[in-house]
């Protein structure tokens, strides 16, 4: 698709500046409350002390305190009538237009039975955990009948990687209600018992499975060496799939041309906004967050804060602290895009978080919010540097803050104009 001048597309991106602002976290938190205890309600309607929960479960939960010994638990909303797959985290949320308020509704109105357990499951395909690595492994939400023991607690928690979740009430047992459906790639990886977990991940990408699948898979031990099949905390397995995904999308870059001419996208979700530039050269990649000053995410300081992760062609060495799992998300959907066209390139992400985005709900809204950057028009500047002077305007720093922050924007010839 060929691009607009970067003037005229920078034009063209006009903020709303007269659209309401969300509230911050705990003016909004009112309205939580309020949602809580009508869930609170319903759940005390439909299980009352120990007693045989039945539901349809789309999804499961590993928890990561106190780990080798981990909760691990089945989701499954509460409403008789409610379609489980739509409870389910997934890149459909973005073109449904799902925002804060809708994930967080989803997410609390599924219980969260939990069992504790150790994560070594190699050989575990019976009682709790193997009815919930059943849950993982079928190809659509499967039927389960949960035995309680107590009432729920009625709680949210919130993550800046994994998706919220909602009440939880400990499980006697979980059996399932009826026989689900395995796909046959899935049916492959988990036959093979020397396959390391890492290239079964890309596998399933390769046959047409989405990281939220793999992810699923993967946190319920059902991936990788048949030994040493363990179940994978929700928040690590989030991060491990991006990364390997990613790693193996650039690994397939390697033998291709670069783009030839710099393009910038962006793109706006969830009070996220979101500026890609990509620039001839081999694969690198920036990732640069500014945080909002006074919004949950940064709430004591009266500037900006920024936070950033670089790779060049090798990659890195090292987990990434600083942008955590925004890094891994951000890097996929470039990736995916520079995959789609053949060509590897320069790349900065630019995330802005403003204090639209009250509550976390999950890095899915970063990999999805750079995604559908790739879907629309696109402006195209002479330079890198032109480039990065043209979206300058629309973000809330100065040059020469990025260019303390950021590699990339360092690499440029510093002009007195620049601060």
């Amino acid at each position: 698709m060929a691009g607009m001048r970067l003037d005229d597309f920078i034009e063209d991106f006009q903020r709303d500046e007269a659209a309401e602002k969300r509230r911050l976290a705990e003016e909004k938190s009112y309205e939580i409350t309020e949602y809580l205890d009508d869930v609170e309600r319903e759940f005390q309607q439909a299980v009352q002390g120990d007693s045989m929960f039945g539901s349809t479960a789309p999804e499961v939960f590993v928890g990561r305190s106190g780990y080798p010994d981990v909760s691990t638990g089945v989701l499954s909303p509460m409403g008789g009538d409610a379609d489980a797959a739509d409870f389910a985290t997934s890149g459909d949320w973005y073109s449904q237009g799902y925002q804060i308020d809708d994930v967080l509704q989803r997410r609390t109105g599924m219980l969260n039975s939990t069992r504790s357990a150790k994560v070594d499951v190699s050989d575990v395909w019976d009682g709790f955990v193997g009815t919930q690595r059943e849950v993982a492994i079928a190809d659509h939400p499967v039927d389960v009948e949960v035995g309680l023991d107590g009432t729920p607690d009625i709680d949210i928690s919130l993550d800046d990687i994994s998706t919220p979740t909602g009440p939880r009430a400990r499980a006697t047992n979980a059996d399932l209600a009826e026989n689900p459906h395995v796909p046959r790639p899935v049916e492959k990886t988990l036959e093979d018992d020397d396959w390391a977990a890492e290239g079964a991940m890309t596998y399933l990408y390769r046959r047409g499975f989405d990281v939220y699948d793999i992810n699923t898979i993967l946190s319920a031990g059902a991936l990788g060496q048949g030994h040493n099949r363990k179940l994978v905390p929700t928040r690590w397995s989030i991060t491990a799939v991006d990364d390997t995904v990613g790693k193996f999308l650039r690994g397939g870059l390697q033998h291709s041309d670069t783009v030839d001419e710099v393009s910038v996208w962006t793109n706006e979700y969830m009070g996220n906004r979101y500026w890609v530039i990509l620039a001839p050269g081999n694969w690198e990649f920036e990732l640069v967050e500014m945080k909002a000053p006074e919004s949950v995410w940064n709430p004591t300081a009266s500037d900006y804060y920024l936070s950033s992760a670089h790779e060049g062609w090798e990659g890195r060495s090292g987990y990434v602290e600083e942008t955590a799992g925004a890094y891994y998300a951000s890097r996929l959907a470039v990736l995916e895009h520079l995959h789609e066209i053949d060509r590897q390139a320069k790349a900065l992400v630019l995330r802005e978080v403003t204090d639209d985005y009250w509550a976390p709900v999950g890095v899915w809204q970063v990999r999805e919010g750079v995604r559908h950057a790739f879907d629309g028009e696109h402006g195209v500047a002479e330079s890198f540097r032109d480039a990065l002077q043209g979206v300058l305007p629309a973000v809330p720093v100065p040059l020469g803050l990025l260019r303390r922050k950021s590699n990339l924007v360092a690499g440029l010839q510093t002009s007195i104009t620049d601060f």
